[in-house]
Order: structure tokens, then C-alpha cells, then sequence
């Protein structure tokens, strides 16, 4: 038989050399704007083009759009009493996500997004404005404003790159399988397929019923928990298939699925579904109260009110004072440096954006985020940090900074078109998150685990991640926990001056902060 087919192979060589010369370029220059901005994103050098980059961006947004609602609802004390409006700092986080997310286009030229961190913010409302110490909303933000010149100095200075180095390989290869088991868990806590149950006062995490025979099938809460686990199938479906976008149309048929079954559940008067279409109709009132109450609550309350610490002085010295700005700042700075740090070799790794073990343009990712952070505090928002949503645009297939610029724009028409905002169902948003978690676990075979010196480490720090639900947590607890191995190890010289440094600014922030 080889021999029948040999002589049918020989012609073809012959003309393959003048068919390859021909097309030298299979995708010409753009001319006029469009190329301009081709050339300056870089977006065919990267082997991408406008239609991925524009999927990638709406992807990202509609993943993370949820910042818009869930940031402002946890300055909320109760209906009564907020430390600030619900539309005020509703467009203080818009703002911020827009100035953060062009700066990481402009000046890092990456498809990555930025907003207000829902550590910072828990641990701002939780802590700072909800201790019963007497600050307010204004003081909150000069923290966020000393939190993000720090890190303007340190990025500047080439320090924040240096501390990066600093932290011990075991932890850093697991970076990415920590993340993803991290916001794998919020996808499945947004959508309630893992529940928490309170049984005689013991908190535990449940999973969610979908007994068949039960009415409480068609209930709101099972619906979306179902919904959300339809969605992950259906992205890997169409992964499998190499459909392109795979992740934003999973979550639009999601979002369809989600209100066809509500409106089932309506028609079987299930509990809690009429709810979600009374919510929507109720939500559509004037988006401009929100600017308005954005004008007079929050810009600029930084400089106008926040040097004024008189609730707090009441009650405590003024070195108390001082050790709550030093402690507070140190908090901040912590969470915002390792979340950072932590998304973006997470996002970064599942896009093809590493460049020698480090995500591309590392030194211009962090100061696009300090800058962000300055930016942020003058609008009133809290500590602007890279999201890790970011890894389901790149995962879309996002390259470069346009990307980037697609998600800012979402944010822009979201500041105006609020109530909009909240038709994309959580259950929609958690089956792209949950995927991002299946695409960012592939590192965990680079782990040493035979080695229990290299295991621990990254053990812990997947682990604390995924169950103390914080990023920054488990690169401490990660980094703590290799240095003492090493030390009583004798390996005490493998651990660098910085390492120590870091591992001892971690070991503080867990015994003065919560």
C-alpha cells in the first residue's frame, strides 16, 4: 500500500514553495484609526483581533459587574443609618473601575480589569467604620488614599517588584490553583450551590437541595444554584468545541434559562420568583439621583472632611490615633499588594501573559493599580485592586490592553444605565467564574508533593485561600509556614532578607488586624 501512495505525494512538494511565498502576511496592517489603534495594543502582534478582544472585555465586565452592587451594599448598616448612599458610592466604584481599568490599558496595555476589592471593603465597613470607633466614611478614604502613595512609591522605587521576587516558589507555582479554588468558591456561594447552615449555633457550608420531590425545586434559591451548574456544563461544551467566547455565551444562556425557570416558578406561585421580576421593575427609577448623591457624599470627602478625626478622639489618644493609622495602613497595604500580586499571576498564567515565570509588563500592572488606588480614593471609592473575573476575559481569549478598554466602557454605560446592571443574574456570573476555577487548577501537578518541605507551603496556601476565603491570607499563611520549615530545616540561608521582611509584615498584619 505504500507504495500506491508514494507516487500520488511526489507532485505536491513541487508546488508547495510557490504557495507559501505568496501570502508573506496572512493578516495585513489596518489602515487609518483602526490600525492606529491596532498598533498601538499590539492586538495582531498578539495574534488576536478586535472581535476576541471586544468578547474578552464584555466577558470580564459581565463577570465582575456584580462589584457595582455588592461594594456599595456593604456600606449599608441598614436602610436607616448607611455609612454613605448606596447610589453614592455606586458611582464612586464605577469611577473607580473605569480609571483603574484604563490605566491597566494605557500604561500596561493588558486585558485586565480593575475595581474596588471586597477585602479592602470588608475590612474598611467591618472593621474601620463598623468597630464602633467613632470614624466615618471620609476618614476611611485617607486610608485608601495613604495606601495607594505607598504603593506609588514602592512601585516607583522598584520595591513592590522586589517583595514579588521575594516570595518562596512554593507558594508562588500555586498561586494560580488557589485563586481559582478562591473565586470558584464566591461562583458557587453567589449562586448558592454551597449554602451556609446554622445548626444550633455551628456554621457549616452545605449543598444546596435539588430534591426532586419537593416544591423548593422551583424556588428562586434552587433555581439559580441550578442554573449556575448548567452554565459551567455548557461553557466546557462549547471549550470542547473551541467555540470562540465560549465563556460569555455560556453565561448569556444562563441568564435566558435563569428567567424562563423564574417565570415557571411564577406560574406554580413557587416562592420568591414573583420577587424577581417586582425587583426589576422597581429598580428602574432615575439613574442620576445616584450622581447627585455621588456629588454630595462622596467626591472629594477625602480632603473636605477626612483629616478630621474628632469621632474617633473622643474616646482614644492621639497615639492611639497614630497606631491605627500605621496598623490600618499596613492592613490595606497588605491586601491590596497579594490580591494584586495573586491575580495577576493567576489571570496572566491561563492567557499565554507570562514572560520568564512573571505576567508581562509586572512593573506597569502595579503601578496602574497604585495609581488606580490614589485615583480611586478622591472619588470616594474603596482601594482599587485587578479582579480576578479578569482570568474569564482572558480565558476568552483576551491579549491586550484594548480588551481593557472594552470593559471601562461597559463600566462608563453602567454608571448611567444602573438598574440594567442587574439583570445579569448571579447564576449567570458564577458558572464563568466556577469555570475560571476549572481552567486555573492545571499548575497543582508542578507542586513537589512528595517533598513535605515544598507540600506544606502550598498546601496551605490553596487551602487557606479556597476556606479563610482570602487571597492575601494564604500567601501569608503560605509564606510563613515555608520560612519556619526552612528554619528548622537548617536551610535558614535559602531564605532571602526581603522574605523575612515579608514574612514578618504578614505575621503582624494577623496579630494587629482582623
Amino acid at each position: 500500500m505504500d507504495e500506491i501512495f508514494e507516487p500520488a505525494e511526489e507532485p505536491v512538494p513541487q508546488q508547495e514553495p510557490q504557495q507559501e511565498q505568496a501570502p508573506q502576511e496572512p493578516h495585513p496592517p489596518r489602515k487609518g484609526l483602526w490600525g492606529k489603534i491596532d498598533g498601538f495594543f499590539g492586538i495582531t502582534r498578539s495574534g488576536s483581533n478586535y472581535r476576541t478582544e471586544i468578547i474578552a472585555g464584555l466577558t470580564t465586565f459581565m463577570a465582575m459587574v456584580y462589584a457595582l452592587l455588592v461594594v456599595p451594599g456593604m456600606y449599608e448598616v441598614d436602610d436607616a443609618y448607611p455609612y454613605v448612599s448606596f447610589g453614592a458610592v455606586y458611582i464612586a466604584t464605577a469611577l473607580g473601575a473605569i480609571v483603574g481599568t484604563v490605566c491597566m490599558a494605557f500604561i500596561a496595555k493588558m486585558p485586565l480589569a480593575q475595581a474596588s476589592g471586597l477585602g479592602a471593603t470588608a475590612y474598611i465597613t467591618g472593621t474601620l467604620l463598623g468597630g464602633g470607633l467613632g470614624l466615618t466614611y471620609a476618614n476611611a478614604m485617607i486610608f485608601v488614599l495613604l495606601d495607594g502613595a505607598i504603593f506609588v512609591l514602592l512601585t516607583a522605587t522598584g520595591a513592590r517588584k522586589k517583595i514579588l521576587a521575594a516570595i518562596p516558589k512554593e507558594v508562588k507555582m500555586v498561586l494560580p490553583v488557589g485563586i481559582g479554588m478562591f473565586i470558584a468558591f464566591i461562583g458557587f456561594q453567589n449562586a448558592g450551590v454551597v449554602q451556609f447552615s446554622d445548626n444550633a449555633g455551628k456554621i457549616s457550608i452545605v449543598f444546596a437541595s435539588f430534591n426532586v420531590l419537593s416544591k423548593t425545586l422551583l424556588y428562586k434559591d434552587a433555581i439559580a444554584a441550578f442554573v449556575a451548574i448548567l452554565g459551567v456544563i455548557a461553557i466546557a461544551v462549547l471549550a470542547k468545541k473551541n467555540v470562540k467566547g465560549s465563556i460569555l455565551w455560556g453565561m448569556l444562556g444562563a441568564a435566558a434559562l435563569y428567567y424562563a425557570l423564574i417565570g415557571l416558578g411564577c406560574a406554580w406561585n413557587a416562592y420568591g420568583c414573583r420577587g424577581v421580576f417586582t425587583g426589576i421593575a422597581d429598580g428602574f427609577e432615575d439613574p442620576f439621583k445616584a450622581f447627585s448623591a455621588w456629588g454630595t457624599e462622596s467626591v472629594g470627602q477625602v480632603f473636605a472632611n477626612g483629616f478630621n478625626f474628632s469621632g474617633y478622639l473622643e474616646g482614644h489618644s492621639a497615639g492611639a490615633l497614630v497606631l491605627l493609622i500605621i496598623t490600618s495602613a499596613l492592613a490595606l497595604c497588605m491586601v491590596d499588594m497579594f490580591d494584586t500580586l495573586g491575580t495577576l499571576y493567576g489571570a496572566c498564567s491561563k492567557g499565554g501573559l507570562m514572560e520568564n515565570g512573571e505576567p508581562m509588563r509586572l512593573g506597569k500592572c502595579l503601578m496602574s493599580n497604585a495609581v488606580a488606588t490614589v485615583g480611586g480614593a478622591v472619588f470616594g471609592a474603596t482601594t482599587v485592586a485587578t479582579y480576578v473575573e479578569s482570568s474569564s476575559g482572558v480565558a476568552a481569549g483576551g491579549k491586550t490592553g484594548f480588551s481593557a478598554i472594552v470593559t471601562a466602557l461597559c463600566f462608563v454605560v453602567a454608571m448611567f444605565l444602573s438598574p440594567i446592571a442587574k439583570l445579569i443574574p448571579s447564576a449567570a456570573t458564577s458558572a464563568a467564574l466556577i469555570w475560571v476555577g476549572v481552567l486555573m487548577m492545571t499548575s497543582v501537578k508542578d507542586v513537589d508533593w512528595a517533598n513535605p518541605a515544598a507540600a506544606l507551603p502550598a498546601f496551605l496556601t490553596i487551602t487557606v485561600m479556597a476556606f479563610g476565603y482570602s487571597i492575601t491570607s494564604g500567601i501569608g499563611v503560605g509564606i510563613i509556614s515555608c520560612v519556619l520549615v526552612k528554619l528548622f530545616t537548617g536551610k535558614v540561608k535559602e531564605i532571602s532578607v526581603v522574605t523575612w521582611i515579608v514574612a514578618v509584615l504578614f505575621l503582624a498584619t494577623f496579630l494587629l488586624t482582623n
